[in-house]
């Protein structure tokens, strides 16, 4: 599975949090299991969030049990939790253009210093299809969920791939346009 962006892992805690409450372990291994794929969330970074939605009236603590190890707190969403993860759930995101990239900067650096931006470009696309045959390996072997995930990120590649050959194809113009400008 890919991993949902790290600046909603909060949302995410608070909608996994409406099934129940649960133990910040127990909430790791549910958001590792459902979004974390190979990049699971750090324990560290399990805590801080709860924190954060603690000192924010987001959860609170539903129980606290004792063990032979620190205590054992189980969180709880909310009402304003439940109303935050509804809020963010309805919210469309914003559509990221990308409108001047680093690879776009790497490419005009090359130009600019007399480097082969062509061999730039064609190791970027080599990179991007190594990656895209990666996805669709993981597609077909996964399912459902996996498969709408990986299909999401490669329609993402496949236009960076696009993006790559009208760049290769107008090197020459570019190039003109950048000794101009610089």
């Amino acid at each position: 599975m890919c991993i949902v962006k790290r600046m909603a892992i909060g949302q995410t805690f608070l909608g996994l949090l409406e099934a129940g409450p649960r133990h910040g372990y127990d909430l790791k291994r549910a958001y590792d299991e459902q979004f974390g794929g190979s990049r699971p969330l750090h324990y560290g970074q399990v805590y801080s969030t709860l924190s954060r939605l603690l000192k924010n009236g987001l959860v609170e603590v539903d129980g606290i049990e004792q063990g032979e190890g620190p205590e054992r707190k189980r969180y709880a969403v909310t009402e304003a939790g439940v109303t935050d993860v509804a809020a963010w759930l309805a919210a469309p995101e914003k559509p990221e253009p990308y409108l001047q990239n680093t690879l776009y900067t790497k490419v005009v650096l090359s130009l600019l210093t007399n480097r082969p931006a062509g061999e730039l470009l064609d190791v970027q696309r080599a990179e991007h299809l190594r990656l895209m045959r990666e996805l669709t390996r993981r597609k077909n072997d996964g399912d459902l969920s996996d498969q709408l995930i990986c299909d999401h990120a490669l329609f993402h590649l496949e236009a960076d791939l696009r993006w790559l050959e009208l760049t290769a194809a107008r090197l020459d113009q570019l190039s003109k346009e950048v000794a101009k400008r610089g």
